[in-house]
């Protein structure tokens, strides 16, 4: 590895501490940017400082029992948390970026205890009142980031597991969304349902294809 570049990733990953005198720090976390069917989910998180919860961590790094269990522990244990979304309605109408943006924003507002500082996992902050911080590779890094993304995660895959009673073949209980080849196969075939995002490019395709077919 260059040397620039390993001075880069240790910069990135070096430890992350909130400003001084910050009594409630929140994170937030989102799941759901890249699958094409479902909603974006954010939550944003306050702890204690002696809440206690062992293995936080990024949320894709954990297994699936591990997530739930940490997710008993986080909203038993937390201040107070949120869940908040962006409907696949708004993903197609303002964009992925913005709608993830704009539920990360519904996360804050909804907290009981509103904080004095934000950790929003990633490379940009949405735009609001608070002050913040967006920290790159934060769900790794920060524990109420990590919290919060533990709790979008249990909550969309649990969604998403119930999305597949709703709409069988697709696959939803085990891709949660992502286009993997039984999605996609299932997409050609049966078309697009209510919850795909008609704006990501396998979906708009598909549709674009079923409606020259109606024409010819």
């Amino acid at each position: 590895m260059p040397i620039w570049l390993q001075l880069q990733y240790e910069n990135i990953m070096k430890a992350w501490h909130p400003p001084s005198g910050v009594k409630f720090l929140a994170g937030v976390d989102e799941v759901g940017r890249g699958p094409l069917a479902g909603d974006v989910v954010t939550a944003a998180v306050i702890l204690p400082a002696d809440h206690g919860i062992e293995g936080l961590a990024d949320s894709k790094a954990l297994s699936a029992r591990q997530r739930e269990n940490l997710y008993k522990d986080i909203i038993g244990r937390a201040t107070c948390w949120y869940v908040a979304r962006s409907s696949v309605a708004e993903i197609d109408r303002f964009n992925i970026l913005q709608a993830t943006l704009m539920a990360m924003r519904r996360a804050v507002m909804g907290l009981s205890q509103q904080p004095d500082f934000v950790a929003v996992d990633g490379n940009r902050l949405p735009q609001w009142e608070y002050r913040g911080e967006a920290v790159v590779k934060g769900d790794g890094r920060v524990e109420v980031i990590s919290a919060a993304s533990i709790i979008a995660k249990v909550v969309r895959d649990a969604e998403m597991k119930a999305f597949e009673q709703t709409y069988p073949g697709y696959g939803f209980a085990k891709n949660k969304g992502y286009g993997t080849a039984q999605h996609l196969e299932a997409l050609a075939r049966k078309g697009a349902t209510p919850i795909h995002r008609r704006t990501f490019a396998p979906v708009r395709e598909q549709l674009e294809l079923t409606q020259s077919g109606l024409f010819d």
